[in-house]
């Protein structure tokens, strides 16, 4: 059996799987069993089963989208909203509020080929742009709590994009306004036992805003071969961004005020940071092994804090994910271990006196506000188990146990004071190092479901937990003179069930939150939070004759389920709904084949009306945004490709936040009309 043969075989187990999530996306079974060759191993629908929610994006379908942002591509996933921020910034919601805050990275779980792309406590609340999104061979979104078999982070769900292994090949090119250009490039070779990949993508923009123009690059490549009976694929991706930064316009609806829409109140922000990840994944018989390395560097402004302090932070982590999997007569089980060690750093560096009232002035001196490396250690036991209780229903139960362990040690002054160790007046300087410590949390996150056949649909249920431990920045850079953050792991507790046939996905849902970790009046860190969700989503697609209609929507309720006076002297209120949490998201797309060589889309993406305030006296109305998508294959090699996007040239905001008695935006892109061309040799 040669190497392809092999691959093959791995992947044949995870073909139904992913042809009941793709369907149901618009994507054909012929186009999934080509997919799932180099899917198969990298996936975390097949780790999940069917007992809860997830969706599938496949390459072809990326390359037809063209995002030049993230938001765009997982626009059309139900209960999935990536806030656009500027240049290649965001934030995200799966099934939540968009969070923000130093550890509002730690909601979500971010992951290339099933390893995490950063390490435990050491997120990056951006980190979506340190992936190969626009390349990827499909893109993963899984709904709802997965701690019991990702971990820690997996808290209200996780996306992971599985790397392609390019053939034969290719390049395309692409501009567009505001000085827009990508290119794109990929190819590949077999020899023997051995199979390399690369694809490249390089982007430049001016940006639309004044002062927001980017660079970046990413690069993937992929070897696959087979050593001592062992099949192995060897994975190494590198990104960069130099991005100029903008920051929020204020005023009311100021994204429609056209003398302010395109402005930039923070000219000088910046954020360049690169990362580097090196992976293997070694299969044989029932073992799977993913060693596996990282290493990221950021530097950016923080212009949206008063004093605008430069942080630069890094990670090195190694690590190692292993399992077994055994078959019991009617019994399937997986057991595994997962194992990372990780050393870090951050130092926040403030150049210049801040500007402001006198408390502010004398709050948030100049000079060096922390200094510190933290050392962190995350191990990890689990296993999935399926039972067949009928000949149609299989009952699933997942558990995990993780333990992190956090070695801090503070290069600064401990304390809040200035750094020549003088005291800022009213009452002490705003930034606190907390004394050089250990810290320790250990979690627990279980599932139990079940799946009943009925032909080719399913019906399911779910009962989940989800947990995320408190990221290193919560911990170590507080505030406000709080000597120890004495927090707790996040925990989120969910009731699913759901039904899904080839072409719809239907599913309803109650999720609890307990330990919300946010920053109070007194600018500490806590974690006595609590929060309350109920929705349905519904994903689907039907085809009439050259059309196809394609549908995800997603109706929630978030609610605070506590009180509290919150940062920025907020208040929270029980009942209240929690902010920048709409109630509706929706994604319709109509799709029509005019010919063999000729496809048409419109797309319509919606997000509804919600609240800008913890105190839900600010809103923002929401927006309703079409787009138009046009591809000609002008030969077997050469394809055409148009996009239209704002088609209506709509004025709405990216984000909407209300802070410091006054509202503020992200501006989105007016009309932007994309035209690029795509030659493949494969």
């Amino acid at each position: 059996m040669n190497l392809r043969s092999k691959l093959r075989a791995q992947g044949a187990c995870l073909t139904l799987t992913l042809i009941a999530a793709g369907v149901a996306n618009g994507a054909g079974p012929d186009a999934l069993i080509e997919e799932v060759v180099v899917v198969a191993s990298s996936s975390i629908q097949a780790r999940l089963g069917d007992t809860g929610s997830s969706s599938v994006l496949l390459a072809e379908e990326i390359r037809n989208i063209g995002a030049t942002h993230i938001n765009e591509t997982l626009a059309r996933v139900p209960g999935v909203w990536i806030s656009r921020g500027s240049g290649q910034e965001h934030l995200s919601a799966i099934r939540s509020a968009v969070y923000t805050g130093a550890g509002a990275c730690g909601e979500f779980s971010y992951l290339e080929n099933g390893i995490p792309l950063r390490p435990a406590g050491f997120c990056n609340i951006n980190n979506l742009f340190e992936a190969n999104t626009e390349q990827a061979q499909a893109i993963e979104v899984w709904r709802g709590p997965a701690s019991a078999v990702l971990g820690g982070n997996a808290l209200h769900g996780a996306i992971n994009v599985v790397t392609p292994v390019p053939e034969g090949l290719g390049f395309s090119i692409e501009g567009g306004p505001y000085d827009f250009y990508r290119t794109q490039a990929w190819g590949g070779v077999e020899r023997g036992d051995h199979q390399i990949g690369a694809s490249f993508v390089t982007t430049s923009s001016n940006g639309y805003r004044d002062e927001t123009g980017y660079e970046q690059q990413k690069l993937h490549i992929a070897h696959l071969t087979e050593v001592g009976g062992w099949a192995m694929r060897n994975s190494l991706t590198a990104t960069n961004l130099n991005q100029e930064t903008g920051g929020f316009v204020p005023g009311f609806e100021a994204y429609d005020d056209g003398d302010l829409r395109d402005t930039n109140p923070n000219p000088e922000a910046y954020r360049d940071a690169w990362s580097l990840r090196a992976s293997s994944q070694l299969t044989k018989d029932a073992w799977v092994l993913k060693p596996y390395l990282r290493r990221s560097q950021m530097r950016f402004l923080q212009h949206f804090l008063p004093g605008q302090p430069l942080e630069e932070n890094e990670q090195t982590s190694v690590g190692l994910i292993a399992e077994r999997s055994y078959e019991f007569d009617s019994v399937g089980f997986v057991a595994g271990t997962h194992i990372e060690y990780m050393t870090g750093a951050l130092r926040e560096f403030q150049a210049e006196p801040t500007a402001g009232s006198a408390f502010i002035v004398a709050t948030r001196p100049s000079g060096l506000h922390y200094d510190y490396d933290v050392d962190s250690l995350m191990a990890a036991a689990y296993y999935n188990l399926t039972k067949d209780f009928t000949e149609r229903t299989r009952l699933i139960h997942s558990l995990r146990l993780e333990h992190l362990a956090y070695d801090y040690d503070n290069h600064h002054l401990v304390g809040n004071t200035r750094d020549d160790g003088s005291n800022c007046g009213f009452g002490g300087c705003l930034y606190t190092r907390p004394a050089s410590r250990d810290d320790s949390f250990t979690n627990v996150g279980v599932r139990f479901g079940f799946e009943t056949d009925f032909g080719d649909d399913v019906l399911y249920g779910a009962i989940s937990t989800g947990f995320r431990p408190p990221q290193a920045t919560e911990l170590y850079r507080l505030r406000g003179g709080q000597v120890v953050a004495d927090l707790d792991s996040e925990e989120l507790s969910s009731v699913e069930v759901g039904y899904k046939t080839p072409f719809l996905q239907v599913a309803m849902f109650y999720e609890q939150t307990r330990n919300l970790i946010l920053r109070d009046a007194d600018a500490f860190n806590i974690s006595n939070g609590k929060t309350d969700t109920f929705g349905f989503e519904i994903e689907g697609s039907i085809e009439f004759g050259t059309h196809t209609l394609s549908v995800a929507t997603t109706f929630a309720r978030h609610r605070y389920a506590f009180d509290r006076l919150a940062t920025g002297r907020e208040t929270i209120e029980d009942g209240n709904e929690i902010d920048t949490a709409p109630r509706w998201l929706g994604n319709i797309r109509w799709r029509t084949d005019v010919s063999e060589s000729l496809s048409s889309e419109f797309e319509l993406s919606m997000i509804g009306e919600h609240y800008v305030n913890a105190a839900n006296t600010a809103e923002y109305d929401g927006h309703h945004v079409l787009h138009w998508r046009g591809q000609y294959q002008v030969s077997d090699n050469l394809v055409t490709y148009v996009r239209l996007v704002n088609v209506l040239d709509e004025r709405y905001a990216d984000r909407a936040d209300f802070a410091f008695g006054s509202y503020r935006y992200f501006p989105a892109m007016p009309r932007q009309l994309y035209l690029g061309l795509r030659y493949d040799l494969q």
